[in-house]
């Protein structure tokens, strides 16, 4: 089984089920898929073979979508990347992946010229959603005789590669199989509870592994993927509102985005499902999310671009800092937290005390290894372990907690100090906004607790600040000891936060505050 099988018996279970909308376009899952079998003959005109990378430098666009199923029809490999990107990095990923096409839009189109310098392609090789002044317009693809086989079949070749957001250094390819792929799919089903011919919103983008999930889960439920291009809070709810979209996936900026809007004129009523990933949410946040959808399903799910499930927590509310109990087919252990050594999987820490998470890579949507990097291999994978670099910790139930990554502990007067444990107390005051927290050097203290505030209101200051953590359940000594109040927390295409962008003073400070950095 390939996932091109799981998306034609989905055609031919269900028909006339709406498949995708973008704007006006609304297609059924019967003439969608002719249309990929259209964009499959012309890609296999042009001649790449089984196992090519299809690199695309896309947003969330109807076409993305429709290139996706027909590299899973041809046997390719599906690339994407982040439509964002520098040249410098496309033609990084070029190169890396080998690419045998590549299909960019206006957005993209200028960073891959210059790119091309470095990595050229023919230029029937390069396709352009938006004009013809690079390669050849997409359009030229649609009269293109429509493939009708053979299809692969093994299920363990490769079908898609993710590069990893590259928070530091070089992103890394996460080659993935049908196999891994399908699992992934049908194990979110499962744990989020999502249902047959519901209407799924596709804002995450089709870069990341939450987009590519979202676009899964669709097609093998019959379900509608209502394409966003790219993320605006007002346009989210617009589209939830007109195609009553019943399950929202996000990552927390978004929702964070969501409760700090002005939504009376919108009807949200039709959400029932709500979900995040990619990053901790603060308790606040949670709280404030399930005053937004008083009767939506809300679960946390823990995983990655490598190994797609780690653990969920449903009913989320109840317990709003945990990340749940180990996700199916998964283990989970808790090592010592050491980014300098290699810690071995039997070096197990007591429950209730915090280490790195490692994941076992037994687990069915697991990756085998990163693409092309034996370096990068050494130093997460362990004797059959995978090293998520994540803290975390366990309770005596078997819930799982994440408190940050392994790299951003603050060690401040020999005490570990956790960034989101303070950042999860300072996102609960009524004059902070947004907030990150780290750890800057410091002569007496050897790291100071720093933090960096997106203010609410004008009254946020460090005095306000320090006495509402004085009043919290911190201990007094993982207080911040200085504050800037700045104009943006910065983070990254699909929500992460980068702290190495506050280490390297990439923000802008607010007139009108006083700062103690």
């Amino acid at each position: 089984m390939t996932l091109i099988n799981m998306l034609s018996s989905s055609s031919e279970r269900n028909p006339s089920a709406p498949a995708i909308v973008m704007g006006d376009l609304k297609l059924s899952y019967s003439d969608w898929f002719h249309q990929i079998k259209i964009i499959a003959g012309a890609i296999n005109e042009l001649g790449l073979e089984p196992g090519d990378h299809l690199l695309t430098i896309l947003s969330n666009r109807y076409e993305m979508a429709t290139l996706y199923w027909a590299s899973q029809m041809l046997g390719l490999i599906f690339t994407p990347f982040n439509w964002r990107a520098s040249a410098a990095e496309i033609a990084y990923v070029l190169e890396d992946a080998e690419a045998q096409l590549v299909v960019c839009e206006a957005r993209s189109e200028a960073a891959l010229i210059k790119a091309l310098n470095s990595f050229p392609l023919a230029p029937e090789r390069v396709v352009n959603l938006d004009s013809n002044l690079l390669g050849q317009n997409f359009n030229n693809l649609l009269g293109a005789k429509a493939f009708d086989g053979p299809w692969p079949k093994d299920s363990k070749a490769i079908c898609l590669m993710l590069y990893t957001s590259g928070t530091t250094g070089r992103p890394k390819g996460v080659p993935r199989s049908h196999e891994a792929e399908i699992f992934a799919s049908v194990n979110c089903i499962a744990q989020l509870h999502y249902k047959y011919n519901d209407s799924n919103l596709g804002v995450m983008p089709l870069f990341h592994t939450m987009g590519i999930r979202t676009l899964l889960m669709s097609a093998f439920l019959d379900s509608a993927f209502v394409c966003l291009p790219t993320y605006d809070t007002k346009k989210l709810v617009e589209l939830v509102d007109s195609e009553k979209i019943n399950n929202l996936f996000l990552v927390p900026t978004m929702f964070h985005d969501l409760v700090h809007s002005n939504l009376a004129e919108f009807n949200l009523s039709s959400v029932k499902n709500i979900a995040y990933a990619g990053m901790s949410m603060t308790t606040n946040l949670v709280l404030k999310c399930s005053e937004l959808f008083p009767k939506a399903e809300f679960s946390n799910f823990y995983g990655s671009s490598e190994i797609y499930t780690f653990a969920v927590r449903n009913n989320l509310a109840e317990n709003p800092g945990s990340a749940g109990l180990a996700g199916i087919g998964q283990t989970l252990k808790i090592v010592k937290a050491d980014p300098d050594s290699l810690i071995q999987p039997n070096e197990e820490v007591p429950i209730g005390e915090t280490g790195e998470i490692i994941a076992s890579m037994a687990s069915l949507d697991a990756f085998s290894g990163y693409w092309k990097r034996p370096d990068a291999d050494e130093k997460a994978i362990r004797n059959g372990w995978y090293f998520t670099g994540d803290l975390g910790k366990f309770d005596q139930t078997g819930e799982i907690y994440v408190l940050g990554r392994v790299d951003d502990m603050i060690i401040s007067g020999g005490e570990n100090i956790y960034a989101e444990e303070v950042e999860d107390v300072l996102a609960k005051s009524p004059d902070v906004r947004g907030v990150a927290v780290i750890g800057m050097p410091d002569s007496r203290w050897g790291e100071k607790v720093t933090a960096f505030i997106e203010p609410e209101t004008d009254n946020a200051s460090e005095k306000q600040l320090d006495d509402f953590c004085l009043t919290s359940n911190l201990a007094r000594f993982k207080r911040p000891r200085a504050y800037a109040f700045i104009e943006k927390i910065p983070r990254s295409a699909s929500g992460k936060l980068m702290r190495r962008h506050l280490r390297t003073g990439n923000y802008k400070l607010l007139d009108g505050y006083q700062h103690s950095i």
